[in-house]
């Protein structure tokens, strides 16, 4: 598994393929990475976390050294469905290798980002003897790996980060090994992400039957009015760092399949991805001005908003990202575009213990059939990583 110089990511990576991790099934994957980091003198703990009417989680903690600053490398280890593996070129569980390429659920996302920064952590621990207590060493590293992420996200990271929190374990930086990446490794590194409101908008009206209208109160275009005035107008423009907010309908539904038949209501749920000009406090104020002033006397409406722990925020541009970037260049050639792009991601529980970014493989196929990532790609990755830990200390180290 590891050789006498480097320890070996596309090899780890080939072992985490073929752990059938699926959410929430832990599969062997943390059991695997347990052995191999304790075996290398990091301190381990497998927590296992709960919550009623949600799956038991499976989750590792793992730390090398015992003095700060604490670097820490984040991820997950649990993968979606690979669907039929018919449609598969090689068998989804197989950690196949073919023209440059390793194939396999969670190729990219994200036991790449996993197996490369494990092997930059291995080689770390090998430079100071395996020995957690070393004179030499400048402080810790740690690997947050949690098997929740692309289930509910109950019983993970944010639970986990609660855990070390109780136990005084501090984090003082984290590097978040998602796919953050593109088109070409290295040119987007995410600083930052938008916040998610959800909201679901009943219009209340009265049933009836289609020809004696005036005996039913239609609820349909009061829904169409209040939805309509939500995106008349931008909620912002942006700024310096995040893209405007945007508010998408995802759904309109009635449940009425009959054509002569008044509904006695209507919903509409939609979703809001929102910049730093917005907390979930003020957006929903916004939200609830508009609707009130469309709706005026004539729309009777409800809404029930859905929030959790997924505010925007930003890790400013400074110290630990500027060595980021240059670890990115060195070994990429690439001068990252600093992005806060995209979806959500455990970076937004993160944010709240330590500064944060995420950086690791390009995402074209992750969650795809035939979801793979050239092996350069992983070794690349694992370089960047190691940069990250030598600059790291060598500005943060313990003086």
């Amino acid at each position: 598994m590891i050789d006498n110089i480097h320890a070996d990511p596309v090899e780890i990576l080939r072992l985490l393929i073929r752990c059938p991790s699926v959410t929430p099934a832990e599969g062997g994957a943390l059991g695997y990475l347990d052995a191999l980091l304790s075996g290398a003198g990091f301190a381990t703990h497998r927590v296992t976390l709960t919550a009623p009417d949600t799956p038991d989680i499976e989750n590792l903690y793992a730390r090398f050294g015992t003095r700060g600053p604490n670097l820490c490398f984040a991820g997950h280890t649990d993968v979606v469905p690979p669907g039929d593996p018919q449609h598969w070129r090689f068998p989804p569980f197989e950690g196949a290798i073919h023209d440059g390429l390793i194939y396999g659920r969670g190729a990219v996302d994200m036991k790449g980002g996993v197996a490369a920064f494990i092997a930059a952590g291995l080689d770390f621990a090998r430079a100071h003897g395996n020995d957690p207590d070393h004179p030499d060493l400048p402080g810790s590293i740690s690997f947050l790996l949690t098997g929740d992420e692309e289930g509910p996200a109950i019983n993970g990271t944010e639970k986990l980060l609660r855990w070390l929190a109780d136990r005084d374990e501090r984090l003082d930086h984290c590097v978040l090994g998602e796919p953050s990446s593109r088109a070409a490794l290295g040119d987007m590194v995410k600083i930052g992400r938008r916040g998610s409101l959800s909201c679901t908008l009943t219009v209340h009206g009265k049933q009836g039957h289609v020809g004696y209208p005036h005996l039913a109160d239609n609820p349909i275009p009061g829904l169409i009015t209040l939805l309509g005035a939500l995106i008349a107008e931008p909620l912002d423009g942006g700024n310096a760092h995040f893209q405007a907010s945007n508010l998408e309908i995802v759904s309109v539904d009635v449940g009425n399949p009959a054509f002569n038949v008044i509904p006695a209501q209507a919903q509409g749920r939609f979703n809001i991805r929102f910049n730093d000009l917005w907390t979930p406090q003020t957006l929903q104020a916004e939200i609830e001005r508009r609707l009130n002033r469309a709706a005026g006397n004539s729309v009777r409406w409800s809404a029930a908003f859905e929030f959790r722990s997924s505010d925007s925020f930003l890790t400013a541009p400074g110290a630990f990202v500027d060595l980021v970037v240059a670890s990115i260049a060195e070994t990429t050639g690439q001068t990252p575009e600093l992005s806060t792009t995209g979806g959500t991601s455990d970076a937004r529980f993160i944010k709240d213990h330590c500064p944060v970014i995420e950086f690791g493989l390009v995402g074209t196929t992750m969650h795809a059939v035939d979801e793979s990532t050239p092996i350069a790609q992983v070794q690349a990755l694992t370089g960047v990583y190691a940069g990250i830990i030598a600059r790291y200390f060598a500005e943060f180290g313990r003086r």
